[in-house]
């Protein structure tokens, strides 16, 4: 063995026993700590199990059939929930984005006063395109887009009797 050998073999011993004296002697061995195994396990539950008491809907009208409720809440103008009829509904809103003239068409089911305004993204009222009484059925409108309406997204707010639909519009 020449010296250059014994050298790097004797930094080699120094270097190994610097390690284990600085580290301590868990560095050559595995942790106390890895080796010790918890018994206890996690119970996993694969159905949802739904805890309360929840009745079963048993629907008390048909659909098609000629029965009708004892309390006789459908031929009042409410419907089998006990909330009342809608009157209003807005079929279309075309075109949509509008340029100058905007057509609807909806359907009352009874005659009612309907108003239909035009409402910015704040909720502030900006027209009022309709304001009057209509007859029962379905019904066509067309209203011109007054030129002072910056292009932008509007509502349209449409409210018959205490019923309110809005439906929004793009402006070009």
């Amino acid at each position: 063995m020449n010296t250059k050998t014994k050298t790097i073999s004797a930094l080699y011993i120094i270097c190994i026993f610097c390690i284990s004296v600085c580290c301590g002697s868990t560095v050559f061995a595995q942790r106390s700590d890895s080796v010790n195994i918890n018994s206890k396990y996690k119970r996993i539950v694969k159905t949802p199990q739904i805890r309360g008491d929840v009745p079963s809907y048993k629907p008390s009208y048909i659909p098609g059939s000629s029965y009708t409720p004892a309390n006789g809440l459908l031929s009042h103008g409410r419907s089998a929930s006990g909330r009342p009829d809608k009157i209003l509904s807005v079929l279309k809103v075309y075109p949509n984005p509008v340029d100058d003239q905007i057509n609807l068409t909806l359907r009352l089911e009874r005659e009612s006063n309907l108003s239909i305004k035009i409402m910015d993204l704040l909720g502030n009222e900006v027209v009022t395109l309709s304001n009057e009484r209509l007859s029962a059925g379905e019904q066509t409108k067309t209203f011109t887009i007054p030129n002072r309406l910056n292009s932008g997204i509007y509502f349209l707010r449409f409210v018959a009797g205490s019923e309110t639909v809005v439906k929004r519009i793009s402006i070009l």
